[in-house]
């Protein structure tokens, strides 16, 4: 399992622990747990968290064994207009 950041408008963060992969579900970015940590959203993936799209700034993701480093960014960030 993975451990997600979502870096705010606001200034805020909000941390997803237990997430292996995220999407874009309409107006939301949705965080999902996954079968087996294959990072594929399907019938059987697990919704953890909600985030409105347009209030991200950033999404970061920590791997367990990364818990005591900084942050990588993702591949792909969520692009606010």
């Amino acid at each position: 399992m993975a451990r997600f950041e979502a870096i705010l408008k606001d200034g805020g963060t909000e941390v997803v622990d237990g997430a292996d992969t995220y999407a874009l579900e309409g107006p939301m970015t949705t965080f999902f747990r996954t079968d087996g940590g294959r990072g594929i959203v399907d019938s059987w993936a697990v919704r953890i968290a909600s985030i409105r799209t347009t209030e991200l700034l950033l999404v970061r993701r920590r791997a367990e064994a990364d818990a005591g480093t900084d942050l990588r960014p993702l591949p792909r960030l969520v692009a606010t207009a």
